[in-house]
């Protein structure tokens, strides 16, 4: 059976089979990574509360690496800087994947996941502006509550144990990939410093020559590591964030599947290195970025400083109305029907959940407050806590519909014939029901056995019911 398009699927609806398959792998890697990343952060903010607060920052902020390619950062610049380039390198392929051959290759369908993904950060954006400028505070955290940490929301998922339905948990990995694209954007617009054109010409050309030999099918991870090794330092060398490299290479691998082919190179890729970015990468960033000190007068700082209060209200309320009322707008005035299995509650509860900034708030509030380690910590501060709180609002939300996703999920997951695709995506297929239809007389022939074991007469046994 032709998987439906895009266009032809109600808003939240059945996904395709193959999109079904790849999103359950990817969802399957940053669930676990999730859970590390939870850890992490964690263990993190244990470490730094403790009276060996102090060993922290010193492993924080060792420093090593070759001073003569400007290269001798602290463990925490390097995991900022280089560890997160793989988690972007990752972010780059997924993007490169749905615009390709996912829910953005069609502009109509990627409408609804972009406009929200869009309005999820520009209202939290506003609710920091306006916060900030009532109470006088710093505009420069603007981007700070921008972001979804789409890992540590599907770690939320695991914990709670809800089974949301494959369309809910499509939406929401599609909302972090569009959400990623456009937190690049800030981080290269808005975080770039005084530009070394030789150095960022140097990792063009390298960016380049990578392109070129992914056209003439080379092979070989002894080519492409180091090549993508010299492209990140030559980034960082040029005063634009390291990270934009990692996004650059994930682009340029080809997405579409040819003749022959089960899996595209990207996929493939894709496949060997998201556990290093979701298992490693990530959770050390954590590790290294989230150990803040943690007091009541810290926590209550959050509440009445206008920098950090910003932060909190943009990720619990920004992020949830900016994305559910995008969504809203969106499917009013393109016409799209909501899934009747599903309810407008139900993409609140979600929209919720993208209001766990973790990862890349984080990093962004390293960028934007440089200068002022204690400001910096503050932020980070308010960027767990506002998440915390979101994670606990969805956690709510979504316990409330939690029968209802339940019974989707089965429904979603059934095969009753074995033949490893779910029976929802064979209705059409006469096979199927053929099948089905020797299953059942199976099954009646041994009860009319039993039946016939248990003493009943045997055209009793042989009456149809």
């Amino acid at each position: 059976m032709a998987a439906p398009s895009p266009t032809d699927r109600k808003f939240l609806g059945r996904l395709p089979l193959p999109e079904r398959r790849y999103l359950a792998d990817a969802l399957r890697t940053e669930t676990v990574g999730g859970v590390l990343l939870l850890v992490a952060a964690v263990t993190a903010l244990a470490w730094a509360n403790t009276p060996l607060s102090g060993s922290y920052e010193s492993v924080s902020d060792y420093h090593l690496g070759p001073a003569a390619l400007g290269l001798d950062l602290s463990i925490q610049h390097w995991a900022a800087d280089g560890l997160l380039a793989i988690f972007f390198f990752v972010a780059g392929i997924e993007l490169k994947r749905e615009l390709v051959a996912g829910e953005l290759r069609d502009p109509r369908a990627a409408a609804l996941p972009v406009v929200a993904a869009l309005c999820g950060m520009a209202a939290p954006a506003l609710v920091y502006v306006l916060v900030n400028a009532a109470g006088n505070g710093s505009m420069d955290g603007w981007a700070v509550p921008t972001a979804t940490d789409i890992a540590f929301a599907l770690a939320v998922l695991a914990v709670i144990g809800t089974s949301l339905p494959s369309a809910l948990r499509a939406f929401l990995l599609t909302l972090a990939v569009v959400d990623d694209l456009f937190a690049i954007l800030i981080i290269a617009v808005f975080f770039t410093s005084d530009l070394d054109f030789a150095a960022l010409g140097g990792a063009f050309a390298g960016l380049v020559l990578f392109w070129l030999l992914l056209r003439k099918g080379v092979r070989g991870w002894y080519v492409y590591v180091p090549l993508a090794l010299v492209i990140w330092a030559l980034m960082y060398n040029s005063g634009v964030h390291a990270t934009i490299a990692g996004v650059a290479m994930g682009l340029m691998l080809r997405c579409t599947t040819r003749e022959g082919e089960s899996h595209s190179p990207g996929e493939h890729i894709e496949h060997l290195v998201r556990p290093l970015s979701a298992g490693l990468a990530v959770p050390l960033f954590a590790l290294f970025s989230a150990g803040v000190s943690v007091s009541g007068k810290a926590i209550g700082d959050v509440f009445t400083q206008p920098v950090t209060l910003g932060v909190v209200l943009g990720l619990v309320i920004g992020k949830a109305v900016g994305i559910f009322g995008g969504t809203w707008l969106a499917a009013r005035f393109t016409k799209a029907e909501l899934n009747p299995d599903l309810a407008w509650p139900d993409v609140f509860a979600v929209a919720s959940l993208a209001g766990i900034g973790f990862t890349v708030s984080l990093l962004i509030g390293e960028l934007a407050f440089a200068g002022d380690a204690a400001l910096t910590d503050e932020v980070k501060a308010s960027v767990l806590i506002g998440s915390l709180i979101a994670a606990v609002l969805a956690s709510v939300l979504l316990k409330l519909r939690v029968r209802k996703y339940q019974a989707i999920y089965e429904a979603e997951n059934r095969d009753d014939d074995e033949d490893g695709i779910p029976d929802i995506y064979e209705e059409d297929n006469p096979e199927y029901h053929l099948r089905m239809a020797a299953i059942h007389e199976r099954k009646a022939a041994e009860h009319r056995e039993r039946a016939r074991a248990a003493g009943a007469p045997r055209d009793d046994a042989d009456r149809p019911a």
